[in-house]
């Protein structure tokens, strides 16, 4: 083994190959004693090195001739004083927080933990164990892969459309992606998988977590698993469960080479990340890392007694964003992935709890002022899922400039429109604008506002017209898990049914959603498989259910194809159209000395709303007409913007109503694109000033006539998915 060993240096931290030998440094400000571990592949300790140098409290030692590939962890010495928030227990090997590649999984097992699971003093009793053989392992890393001529796609914030979805879970029942490639990284790559992603339109991929989480000991009893992956241990490290085995690639760099194929094809990758909580849990969790590394530090602990982990996440701990080493890390990692792994944005779970310097979430916290302060992160997409489950955690609306929010009061708000309930036409008509009570005060944009209907946590899209409670019975939490505030409908049915007027009516309300998510202002996101018609079978909490349940079935069938060519039609046309891809607000006033207004809201009069159809609660239809005349208006290469004016009509209720349609200048005619009550994929003219009867529960999308070349390209207008 190794026989020479030199001081090196503090930074950076972690293990760095410098091609001649490798470089470790290690943060903690409480421990008295750090010994270096190194591994063979087969977990066996082969070396313990101490690591005697320490400089501003970080332990380093440089280790001449070690090749990346060696697996190492950490054993630190110190008081274990848990009523004083001090856990040290050097019998545990710990994963280094800066990790680049994680090379063993944990296995479950009583040792793991740092007190005597059992003992009746609970945490307060050490335990003696050895754990080596039983907890994941570092691996030195390193970063040569030929990005070559790499280029991020940088779509604007204005053209982004958002595809949430899951490493595996979106080709492991792909029929078309070659078997050892489904479920990861390189699956995602395929050249089948792109060719989908372009024809679909959307523009950028939203990944649920990929750093290196585990399953939770309980999960793991009841042969479930932590599918999601919202339980980090390593933020550097991609997750190697979605890596190809014995490919001739690291799981670093098959993560690499997706990002590197959808860049090339214009696609852009926004990572999911929890910085929000670990995965070692409260004061009974085990000790893999953090805990065992600098406790005191890492962690939010209760200031009336350090034994108990402050909670804000719901998880059993906080990590402590008042330490400049906490946020020292979260930055660093934040950059690596956008610097060395080529990523163009990140969303944040449960942001509202980065933001708690103290108690109260700080929108002047320490955390957003690195941010924007940082000339990597700055440039970056930043996405904020804006609650937590602290007081005051429900921030929709409040996060800062530059930051873009998943909007939660878009979700409720349009699906308990068409859901049915009166009243809410004044409030639909601020989501379909941008939702300008939210952002426009602040100075932010309409793409401020991420607009969803459905996410991976709650109903798909086909559920939530298809149950009106959720059935989470397979999760083993005897349907207690999972929230009962859906605003769902299952139109007349519980679940599956061939009764074919329940599911006509189901068709019309999921085209209705999609049809209102595409022609509102803000950055639609969707979720991966709505437009496959996905089911989980009324789970509203699939997040430990790593099978059918979650894997998107791709299947064709001949509603499924056309549905899909539906949305696809949909989404090309929001993109081709500039009225839906606006920059800033309406502001609902004449153009340019004009009598015309860039958006009217009009009535079944075919005239503009009053004041007794905004309030009363009987009225659930709505029509918006937006303008195509935008003057003046450039786009990011100062060419002129035109576009064809919009017409949109919403009706929640269960009577047809009959809309006159409102005249346009020099007598052109609407050309209906898409009536979500008699779906069909021809446009067709229609004249204006005639009255058009609305149906019950439907939608319907006109467009302005004018000279245009056709929506869109002709190879995006064959089906995206063959039989």
């Amino acid at each position: 083994m190794f026989e020479r060993f030199l001081p090196g240096n503090p930074f950076p931290l972690g293990a760095y190959w410098d091609g001649r030998g490798v470089n470790f440094a290690l943060f903690s400000a409480n421990a008295e004693k750090v010994e270096l571990c190194l591994f063979s592949e087969d977990r066996r300790e082969l070396q313990r090195i101490p690591v005697s140098e320490s400089d501003g409290e970080v332990w380093h030692v440089y280790v001449p001739g070690m090749l990346p590939g060696q697996q190492y962890g950490y054993r630190i010495h110190g008081p274990y004083e848990p009523s004083r928030g001090l856990r040290f227990n050097p019998n545990k090997v710990l994963l280094d927080p800066y990790a680049r590649e994680i090379g063993a999984h944990l296995q479950w097992d009583d040792a793991v933990f740092g007190y005597a699971v059992g003992d009746p003093e609970e945490d307060l009793a050490l335990d003696p164990r050895d754990d080596s053989h039983l907890v994941p392992l570092a691996r030195v890393a390193h970063t040569m892969f030929p990005w070559i001529d790499d280029r991020a796609p940088a779509v604007p914030w204005h053209k982004t459309i958002i595809y949430e979805t899951h490493v595996k879970g979106l080709t492991k029942l792909h029929p078309k992606i070659p078997p050892e490639l489904r479920g990861t990284y390189l699956g995602l790559a395929h050249d089948e998988m792109i060719r989908y992603f372009l024809e679909l339109g959307v523009t950028a991929i939203e990944l649920l977590p990929v750093h290196h989480h585990i399953d939770e000991r309980v999960l793991i009893e009841k042969k479930l698993s932590n599918y999601w992956g919202y339980n980090t241990l390593g933020f550097f490290a991609p997750d190697f469960r979605y890596a190809v085995t014995n490919c001739g690639l690291t799981c670093t760099e098959q993560f690499q080479s997706m990002v590197r194929s959808l860049h090339l094809h214009g696609i852009e990758v926004i990572l999911d990340v929890v910085y929000n909580h670990t995965a070692e849990g409260n004061q009974l969790g085990p000790t893999l890392s953090f805990r065992g590394i600098d406790n005191l530090s890492y962690y939010r602990l209760s200031a009336e007694d350090p034994r108990y982990y402050v909670d804000f996440t719901g998880t059993g701990n906080t990590f402590n964003m008042r330490h400049p080493r906490v946020l020292q890390l979260i930055m660093d990692s934040l950059r690596y992935w956008a610097s060395e792994m080529h990523v163009d944005g990140f969303r944040f779970d449960l942001a509202s709890s980065l933001a708690r310097e103290f108690f109260e979430v700080d929108r002047l916290s320490a955390f957003f002022d690195l941010i924007h302060q940082d000339p990597v992160l700055c440039r970056v997409k930043l996405i904020a899922e804006p609650w937590d489950l602290g007081p005051g955690g429900y921030q929709v609306g409040n996060f800062p400039v530059g930051w873009a929010e998943w909007n939660g009061k878009y979700r409720d708000c349009v699906r308990r429109f068409w859901k049915g309930e009166g009243g809410m036409v004044s409030e639909l008509a601020t989501r379909l604008a941008g939702s300008s009570d939210l952002y426009e005060a602040s100075g932010k944009l309409p793409h401020a506002s991420i607009n969803f209907i459905t996410c991976h946590d709650g109903f798909t899209l086909l559920d939530l017209v298809s149950y009106e409670q959720k059935h989470n019975e397979a999760n083993g939490e005897k349907n207690r898990d999972g929230t009962d505030a859906n605003w769902s409908m299952n139109c007349g049915a519980e679940g599956p049914t061939e009764d074919p007027a329940i599911l006509a009516l189901r068709t019309k309300q999921k085209l209705n959603f999609w049809l209102t998510l595409l022609t509102s202002q803000g950055v639609p996101m969707v979720r991966a498989g709505d437009e496959l018609c996905h089911t989980q079978s009324g789970n509203n909490n699939a997040y430990c259910q790593d099978n059918e349940i979650s894997w998107l079935n791709w299947e064709p069938t001949a509603e499924k194809l056309f549905f899909t060519q539906l949305v696809q039609q949909l989404i090309w046309m929001r993109r081709k159209e500039p009225v839906f891809q606006r920059r800033h607000f309406f502001q609902g006033r004449e153009i340019r000395g004009s009598d015309i207004r860039d958006v009217v809201w009009i009535g079944p009069s075919g005239k503009p709303m009053d004041e007794s159809e905004w309030t009363s609660p009987a009225v659930k239809c709505l029509g918006v007409r937006l303008s195509g005349d935008m003057t003046g208006v450039v786009d990011e290469f100062g060419a002129p913007v035109e576009g064809s004016s919009m017409l949109i009509l919403f009706n929640a209720s269960e009577q047809p109503i009959p809309f006159v349609l409102p005249k346009r200048r020099e007598s052109l005619r609407w050309e209906r694109i898409l009536d979500t009550n008699q779906p069909s994929l021809a446009p067709e003219p229609l004249a204006s000033g005639e009255s058009y009867t609305l149906m019950g529960q439907t939608s319907v999308l006109f467009r302005g006539e004018r000279p245009a070349e056709p929506l869109p390209p002709g190879e995006f207008l064959e089906p995206i998915l063959s039989e």
